[in-house]
């Protein structure tokens, strides 16, 4: 029996080190209030995305969820608005999936909203599928999506500056890699759409993240607009909502155990947007509330150049195509 509880002892000691040690995350503590100021938060009605969105509404923001799901999103507005006694928390429908879907958001936006101050590109896909203009799901929700949205609303922003960008990326933007020849061929950075190719893609999408604020840091500096990416930390949410039946089954105990609740995984986000005296760290990456490195491929310049240059020049084909 004593080998018994030693076997137990050891084991709930091994959990919290691992817990506490490896997966746990740091907390925003910012007291910062944001009455009067406006944020968008995509991707809100569950996960890290209705957590951030309530932390805001708490502070006083006026929220918009922007989300694809019209039923879901009216239910976590009435939810946030319940629990935060902030009754300035709206839906606003984003399908990310497609241009139309974004021009029409943004058009929406600018004309009944006044205010913008902060911008969090939240919502993330993994799975197969393509996009309404037939790109890779993940690299058109994910990145092209954002970044159409963030351009489209990008003056708003400057006028109500200071300002912030956030978009989330995530520890797996090590992985990725950019093929400019496959993504003009395949409309898509990966060749497949198999288990193992998607979760690629996710990988690619969130280097194009990185890349993306990074671009977007150099493009806006001297302006009153600041913009971070961000990894949230190892969580469980509906994102791994289109992996196979069997794949969440294997990854469910884990989670439970280990990975990071809704709220522990808004908490960088949190910092990212509210946190005083970061604005010279523009384009930069967080992870655990603190400044981190991305790797050498998160750094290239000319990458997150070309990066912006082709998505630019995509939507411009998109627009003179009329398919709006």
């Amino acid at each position: 029996m004593s080998a018994l509880l030693c076997l137990v002892a050891g084991a709930i000691c091994l959990y919290v080190m691992l817990y506490y040690g490896v997966f746990r995350g740091a907390s925003c503590f910012s007291s910062v209030k944001l009455k009067g100021k406006t944020a968008i938060v995509t991707g809100s009605n569950t996960g890290i995305g209705k957590a951030t969105a309530l932390d805001l509404a708490k502070r006083g923001a006026r929220v918009i969820l922007a989300c694809r799901d019209k039923e879901k999103a009216e239910a976590a507005a009435f939810d946030i608005r319940r629990e935060s006694g902030n009754t300035q928390v709206v839906f606003m429908q984003l399908d990310l999936s497609s241009f139309k879907s974004v021009r029409n958001f943004s058009e929406n936006f600018l004309k009944n909203e006044p205010r913008l101050d902060i911008l969090i590109n939240n919502a993330g896909v993994m799975g197969p599928g393509r996009t309404e203009e037939g790109f890779g799901m993940a690299f058109g929700v994910n990145h092209l999506g954002h970044f159409l949205l963030t351009n489209l609303l990008l003056e708003r922003l400057q006028q109500c500056g200071p300002s912030r960008v956030i978009t989330v990326s995530g520890l797996l933007q090590r992985f990725g890699n950019i093929d400019f020849p496959l993504l003009a061929s395949n409309k898509d950075l990966v060749t497949d759409q198999s288990t193992w190719h998607n979760f690629q893609a996710y990988c690619n999408s969130k280097l194009c993240n990185v890349l993306f604020t990074r671009e977007l840091a150099n493009r806006l500096e001297g302006t009153g607009v600041t913009c971070y990416s961000l990894h949230p930390g190892v969580i469980y949410t509906d994102l791994c909502r289109s992996m196979s039946l069997w794949l969440q089954l294997l990854m469910i105990p884990f989670a439970k155990l280990f990975f990071l609740d809704p709220e522990g995984g808004s908490q960088t986000t949190l910092y990212c947007a509210l946190q005083e005296g970061i604005e010279p760290l523009s384009g930069r990456y967080f992870s655990n509330c603190a400044l981190q490195q991305v790797g050498a491929k998160g750094r290239d310049d000319a990458v997150a150049k070309k990066l912006w240059e082709d998505c630019s020049y995509t939507y411009e084909v998109a627009l003179s195509s009329a398919i709006f």
